[in-house]
């Protein structure tokens, strides 16, 4: 039996390089789209830096350090530079029709965008359902300071997730991506494990074996919990995906340059839509 190779299970093979998944959207064109995620990225990595200043300039400096051992703080990362690349190949895309740096690049980096794709669209959800619901203890926050970053990692982190399953032409999750979710989970397990062993603190009190008296089988139950609902919230936005591209019908609004805009009908001035159910006619 041939094993198919990871880019062909991870849908960037290159008979899919015309359809610029990645790069566009089916209501905004090329330029809009561009220019959101860009937004999204400088506001990302904005808030870091404010966060960090804030910690300096409050006696709270080793949180610079520690907040690297956070799931939060690492998806929230995640999320700021795969807007900040999207937006810099939509960029491309827009002004010449073509994917200057994926078509420049190995294609390996395809398959790793891919990927980043499935996590910022996925561990946000998880990040948002375990803070508000097991982590965040009321009343609201009392400093400003603090309900603010708050609302920024968990809770604007998945409205940045859901924008992109709906505004962009991507297709539903490859399922080859699932292994690689859990994959990347142990190894933040591991780094929760070795951030106690090195210095003494759990980044989260529910992988806490010991000092607040719980077993390893209750932390054993946590773990496996978080497992199930990251499975959850990948079905959920292949879901998702999936009734975006049936409502759109496939609908890619492409640059004015993309070659295959010349044999489009009824295009629109500037950026052409254009279903990729359609035929493409060779140039």
């Amino acid at each position: 039996m041939r094993l198919l190779p990871l880019t062909t299970l991870f849908r960037v093979e290159p008979i899919n390089d015309d359809k610029h998944y990645f790069e566009t959207s089916w209501i905004l064109p090329p330029a809009i789209l561009a220019g959101l995620r860009g937004l999204i990225s400088l506001y990302i990595f904005t808030t870091i830096f404010v966060f960090w200043g804030w910690y300096g300039t409050h006696d709270e400096s080793a949180m610079i350090g520690q907040s690297f051992s956070y799931f939060t703080w690492l998806t929230y990362w995640g999320i700021g530079f795969y807007m900040l690349f999207a937006a810099i190949h939509t960029a491309c895309y827009a002004r010449t029709g073509r994917s200057v740096l994926f078509d420049r690049w190995p294609r390996a980096f395809r398959l790793l965008h891919s990927l980043l794709f499935v996590t910022i669209t996925t561990y946000p959800l998880l990040v948002t359902v375990v803070f508000w619901a097991l982590i965040f203890v009321p009343p609201w926050y009392t400093v400003t300071f603090t309900g603010f970053q708050n609302l920024s990692q968990h809770g604007l982190n998945s409205l940045y997730a859901l924008l992109e399953i709906t505004l962009a032409t991507t297709t539903p999750h490859p399922f080859i991506a699932l292994p690689f979710l859990v994959l990347m989970l142990l190894f933040y397990l591991c780094v929760a494990y070795i951030t106690h062993a090195s210095q003494g603190w759990y980044p989260y009190t529910f992988l806490d074996v010991g000092s607040h008296g719980q077993n390893s089988k209750v932390v054993t139950g946590y773990c496996f919990g978080i497992f199930a609902m990251v499975l959850v919230f990948f079905f959920v936005s292949w879901g998702l995906i999936h009734l975006r591209r049936r409502f759109t019908h496939g609908k890619i609004k492409r640059a004015r340059r993309d070659p295959l805009c010349a044999h489009v009908a009824g295009g629109v001035v500037g950026d052409v839509e254009q279903s990729d159910e359609t035929k493409n006619v060779p140039v």
